[in-house]
């Protein structure tokens, strides 16, 4: 009897050793399965560099490599507590392949790496696939999804089943999994391998690893709450540095005739083409602009974003607000300002009695830009959906020249002093690497056939671009009206450019320029593109709003002027408004799309078909009952005609709406 409980017992401990065997068997497979995805992930981080940067990266920088491989380890790990451990092994390795993959392939097209708030702009990287990739690319990722999923389940199914589950051990051993990577992440930001604080979002990724980098611009979000922020210190900052001592809270009142019109316009991806010191031009693409930075008042232009990003550049102008002061690869557009009103320029100008404008020849749903607006203080704005006369590029973009009549539209037909923000979309990638310009403007000159078709490309885009800035010069000029006219980059193009292939090697700088017809004074300055707002406020002699206000009072370079600038800009949207007294004054404008009222004015049926005639009609018109979109044929900017039967008892309540033909999305209706 006591031989046989000897042997239970022994049984029983050769079960336990088993069973921890089992344990460290799996871990170390496990450990194998993190550094194998890591290195996949960072190769195709790397793939424009060359298919085995991967490797190189891993023995460049052993410990940050391992660091990774550790942070996926930690979620592998969470396979110990289900009983089918291989599918959860695949589903999480499928999370973790398709974010590297997805990473790789927006590398691609763009020098900005993949982030959470990507995700938040699902809708606009679906509208933009089919200009990033073929058709027979999209269908092979699709495939690709299916048959991962279809593994998925079949795993699920029938894939093997741990029967034991020691869910003390298993918790053990993800506990301190778990703590040593924790640990190692405080450890090595003290030490100062990695930081908190990524500068530039593509060498962070690069320098510290994407899935590091991943997860911090997915867990800081927003701007960080000031160190002793209360309502003195925003006080102490208002008073110290505001003209008047107080908040400048905005009062409507009537238009100063001495003030000018204010046209701003954002170019999509333009910079000077001749920083680019690995090719060689054969002429120069932009003479206007060239010129009027010769002549007129202009400086470079340091920007937030690179090779993609057009919002933040976008957000900084009109609030002054450094898009820094945010977590990592935020988008404000994405966040607050759907909901809450800032402090922008429309509104300072609105103060003023102007008209505030906004014109985009791209969609109205691209980043938010139709919810917005009206939380930044425009009356009107114009995307492609209320145009006419639109020319495409070989591309599929919308060509700029179209803005032209646009922005005229409002100076010449607007009684008051108008603000007019203009968002161009010529310029943007990707560009094709074969040739498509048969007799173009510039030739290009480079070490392979790739890189030349691509910037060739660019560079006659910017060609035509710059015959738009041409024609709005000559419009402007002929026209009574003072005016301010403020040209820039909104960030350079996504062509992979390395750092010692462009100017000084600062990839986040671009040009701008400031024409007038009213003479004002030379001042060529560099400036990063949150401090334009204040320097055109203070060329025409206004001095008005908190944060503007406080960057014309204030000296750039003194120590305390950025963490001044976050402290207000932090109460404003995330604090108290102590700078507004405790309540906000800006409510959200009632605003108008386009700024021609589309109108009906008789609805005829011929046939077994209804014509609806009107005024102001566009492409994107169509025709809609009951929030349905009916099958529209557009016939002029006066006529349009249903292509499908509808009961004639409904006929009447048939209503014309202005279209997001991509999702189908209902932007506005005509009331009539």
């Amino acid at each position: 009897m006591r031989e046989f409980k000897k042997l239970k017992i022994f049984k029983n401990e050769i079960k336990r050793f088993e069973a921890s065997e089992n344990y460290f068997k799996y871990l170390a497979k496990l450990a194998i399965f993190a550094v194998v995805i890591n290195l996949f992930i960072e190769t195709f981080a790397r793939q424009s560099s060359g298919i085995g940067q991967g490797l190189v990266y891993m023995f460049t920088s052993p410990i940050v490599f391992v660091y990774n491989s550790l942070i996926i380890l930690a979620t592998l790990s969470f396979v110990f507590l289900i009983h089918r451990r291989n599918f959860l092994l695949l589903f999480i390795s499928i999370i973790w392949i398709g974010l590297g993959a997805v990473n790789g392939v927006i590398l691609l097209k763009r020098m900005t790496p993949f982030t959470l708030y990507d995700m938040q702009n699902l809708q606009d990287g679906f509208s933009l696939m089919g200009s990033y990739m073929s058709r027979n690319q999209i269908i092979l990722l699709i495939a690709a999804i299916a048959i991962l999923v279809l593994v998925a389940v079949l795993l699920f199914v029938r894939g093997s089943v741990w029967e034991n589950i020691n869910y003390k051990h298993a918790i053990a051993v993800i506990a301190v999994i778990v703590g040593i990577t924790f640990g190692a992440t405080v450890l090595l930001i003290r030490v100062g391998v990695l930081s908190t604080f990524f500068g530039n979002l593509n060498y962070a990724y690069n320098d510290y690893g994407v899935p590091y980098c991943f997860i911090n611009t997915s867990l800081n979000k927003g701007i960080s709450k000031p160190l002793g922020y209360s309502e003195d210190t925003i006080d102490d900052i208002i008073n110290e540095y505001s003209e008047s001592g107080d908040a400048q809270i905005l009062k409507y009142e009537d238009a100063d005739d001495d003030y000018p019109n204010i046209i701003i316009v954002q170019l999509e991806s333009f910079t000077n083409p001749e920083l680019f010191n690995h090719i060689e031009l054969s002429n120069n693409p932009i003479p206007t602009f060239t010129d009027l930075c010769d002549n007129y008042s202009s400086g470079e232009f340091t920007v937030p974003a690179c090779g993609a990003g057009t919002a933040n550049t976008e957000f900084e102008v009109l609030t002054g607000i450094s898009t820094k002061f945010f977590g990592p690869g935020e988008y404000p557009y994405k966040g607050e300002l759907r909901t809450k009103t800032l402090e922008s320029m429309a509104y300072v100008f609105k103060s003023e009695g102007y008209g505030a404008h906004a014109i985009h020849d791209y969609r109205a749903v691209f980043y938010n830009r139709n919810e917005v607006y009206a939380n930044l203080g425009f009356d009107t704005f114009t995307p492609l959906e209320y145009m006419n006369g639109i020319t495409k590029t070989p591309n599929n973009w919308p060509k700029d020249t179209v803005l032209t009549k646009e922005i005229m539209n409002i100076v010449q037909d607007t009684e008051e002093k108008d603000f007019v923000f203009t968002i161009s979309v010529e310029g943007h990638g990707s560009y094709p690497s074969e040739q498509v310009f048969e007799e173009p403007y510039t030739t290009v000159t480079a070490e392979d056939e790739y890189t030349k078709w691509r910037y060739e490309y660019y560079v006659n885009e910017l060609h035509e671009m710059d015959l738009f800035v041409k024609d709005l010069v000559s419009a402007l000029s002929e026209n009574e009206e003072d005016t301010v006219l403020l040209l820039y980059g909104d960030h350079i193009p996504a062509l992979d450019v390395l750092e010692e292939q462009y100017g000084d090697g600062n990839l986040y700088k671009t040009q701008y320029v400031i024409w007038d017809n009213m003479g004002l004074k030379e001042e060529d300055k560099d400036l990063h593109s949150y401090e334009i707002a204040a320097e055109i406020f203070d060329r025409i002699g206004m001095n008005k709003g908190v944060i503007f206000n406080y960057q014309q009072n204030t000296d750039h370079s003194d120590v305390d002027f950025l963490p001044n600038l976050k402290a207000l800009g932090y109460d404003m949207l995330y604090g108290n408004g102590y700078c507004y007294g405790g309540v906000n004054p800006y409510e959200p404008t009632d605003i108008q799309f386009g700024t021609k009222e589309i109108k009906i004015k008789e609805v005829s049926k011929i046939g077994n078909k209804y014509y609806i005639k009107g005024e102001n009609f566009t492409e994107h018109s169509r025709i809609t009952l009951d929030g349905e979109v009916l099958d529209t044929i557009y016939l002029s900017p006066t006529l349009i005609g249903l292509e499908e039967k509808v009961d004639p008892k409904d006929a009447k309540y048939m209503t014309v709406s202005q279209i997001d033909t991509k999702s189908l999305e209902i932007l506005t209706t005509c009331e009539d």
